[in-house]
């Protein structure tokens, strides 16, 4: 808090020092070039103050998790969407890392230099070794292995990327045994409070995107983030198809969001074969933009949706994508209901901890479904989401709980209260999410 009154501080210093220099300057060409600087310095001392903040919604479940997998691995990689919080969580970590820390960040030609001899500049090096951009120097792997496997052990490396199929395969290859991949999101609603949530839902879980200081800036990074992931981020990445492409591609996803996926309609539109229409998906999923909800399939008498279900991995993106700005255009919205269900089911698998290849949905080609099974070891949960204050049991959740053998079901809800609806039936109050879940 003293820190927070110190940075605001700064900022009054500066505009109370600033008027003064105004005021007595001369009038004219010096006047204007006097309120040229003034007004960058006031912008610099602005920024430093929000980026203060920024740091203000603290991620200790993250930290935690962080700390756990480098005591038990020489190799931790965090991996994430562009811009989602890894450098400053790296940052938070290495300020309480009691050994020695040693950062590298591959977008700055500087640290790109100091890597110009790897083994030279990483091999003496003790402590906390962290990479950023890793993707962009894959041939470090091959170092990190051989540094790795050095006892006893008195280097842990921290490294930071966007998630690329290559890294993905370098990393489980090269350093099998080694390392522990960790995917980190924005922001939840454990993080930002539950009173949030209405904020968190419209804007989105990218930290500069959630703290920014209206709705419309919110929308108008946003869009920028969109145009410099398609121009700028994916082609460094490796990725060779036109951002026109995959805008029209992403925005038309938007529209499907929390639907089943369906090739065959998306390469009619446009004009390609399934195998690149899905490598368009792929590109996404992979850049952790999209979300792919895997079918369960039992062997049932009844005939199972065998497709996955795609939602935008971020509701801020989806409103984005949809020309969505406030309160007013999400509820008034076609999407409104599918936008809610993506939101809550993102919240749901990330208080519970589990990892994608335990989460589910559930359909029948007779209609039953279920909109999310998490599953680990014999124990299975379903969640059914419903925008309404009043849910009600449906035939279809009587048949999900009893053809999936359920022990628990439950029905996350935009009214007040929670209560149980029936024997292994719950209705939970989105306000209550965080009290009435725990992870697993």
């Amino acid at each position: 808090m003293k820190r927070s009154h110190r940075a605001f501080g700064s900022v009054l210093s500066v505009a109370v020092r600033s008027v003064a220099v105004v005021s007595a300057a001369p009038t004219g060409t010096d006047r204007l070039a006097c309120l040229s600087r003034v007004h960058h310095e006031i912008r610099v001392a602005i920024h430093q103050f929000s980026g203060y903040n920024c740091g203000m919604i603290r991620r200790p479940q993250q930290l935690a998790r962080l700390r756990s997998l480098l005591k038990d691995n020489p190799v931790v990689a965090i991996l994430g969407a562009r811009q989602v919080g890894k450098t400053t969580l790296a940052r938070d970590l290495q300020q309480h890392w009691k050994q020695p820390c040693h950062a590298f960040d591959l977008e700055r030609q500087r640290d790109i230099v100091r890597l110009d001899d790897p083994e030279l500049a990483l091999e003496p090096l003790k402590g906390l070794v962290v990479l950023d951009e890793i993707q962009r120097m894959p041939d470090l792997f091959p170092l990190l292995r051989v540094l790795a496997d050095r006892r006893p052990i008195r280097t842990r490396f921290l490294v930071l990327g966007s998630a690329t199929p290559e890294m993905l395969r370098q990393g489980n290859e090269t350093l099998a045994g080694r390392i522990a991949f960790h995917t980190l999101d924005g922001f939840s609603l454990e993080e930002v409070g539950i009173k949030n949530h209405s904020k968190l839902w419209l804007r989105g879980s990218f930290p500069r995107s959630f703290l920014s200081s209206s709705n419309s800036k919110s929308r108008d990074w946003r869009e920028g983030f969109i145009s410099t992931f398609l121009e700028r981020d994916l082609p460094q990445l490796g990725i060779r198809v036109s951002s026109a492409t995959l805008r029209r591609f992403w925005t038309m996803l938007a529209h499907y969001h929390g639907q089943i996926w369906n090739a065959s309609e998306f390469a009619r539109n446009f004009g390609v074969n399934h195998t690149t229409i899905r490598h368009y998906l792929d590109i996404l999923t992979s850049a952790f933009v999209v979300r792919q909800l895997q079918p369960w399939y039992e062997n049932l008498k009844k005939r199972q949706v065998k497709a996955p279900k795609v939602y935008l991995a971020d509701s801020g993106l989806l409103h984005a994508l949809l020309g969505i700005t406030n309160e007013i255009d999400r509820d008034a919205h076609p999407k409104l209901g599918a936008s809610w269900e993506g939101f809550v089911i993102s919240q749901v698998t990330g208080l519970l901890a589990v990892r994608p290849h335990e989460c589910f949905f559930w359909a029948t080609h007779t209609g039953a479904e279920l909109d999310l099974l998490v599953t680990r070891g014999r124990r299975r949960w379903g969640f059914e989401v419903k925008r309404t204050s009043s849910p009600t049991i449906t035939p279809s959740m009587r048949s999900a709980l009893s053809d999936l053998k359920l022990q628990r079901l439950f029905v996350v809800h935009a009214g007040e209260h929670s209560f149980d609806m029936a024997k292994k039936i719950r209705a939970i109050a989105l306000s209550q999410l965080l009290d009435e879940l725990k992870p697993w």
